[in-house]
């Protein structure tokens, strides 16, 4: 069982900075990727950025240039930095592991608001 606590959500005005992390733990055999999704009210949860077991990192379009996905093995921690934050960006994020293979599954953290003022 995977278990993953976000952290570092809040209020922020628009073209500041934040910084959330996701803590990880259990058992993380078989997981080949994490990622940050997001959830504004009355919208779908949508995926913002993700890295690999390798490294390898992927964007939403919308927040490509701004945002930054990282991990630190040795903290069992995944980052999400976010530079340049519009009004668009308030949601809660979601930190999420993936297990591929045979066992497919995804685990989910309990979310973290993000709230952007103009």
């Amino acid at each position: 069982q995977v278990h993953l606590v976000e952290s570092g959500g809040g209020l922020v005005q628009a073209g500041g900075s934040l910084r959330l992390s996701c803590k990880h733990s259990g058992g993380m055999f078989g997981i080949n990727a994490m990622g940050w999704y997001r959830q504004a009210p009355g919208k779908q949860r949508d995926l913002v950025a993700g890295i690999t077991s390798g490294g390898s990192t992927n964007y939403a379009d919308s927040v490509k240039g701004r945002f930054t996905v990282s991990r630190d093995n040795a903290r069992s921690t995944v980052y999400l930095q976010m530079n340049s934050l519009k009004p668009e960006d308030t949601a809660v994020y979601y930190c999420n592991a993936h297990r591929g293979g045979p066992y497919e599954y995804d685990y989910w953290g309990q979310g973290t608001q993000v709230t952007v003022s103009s």
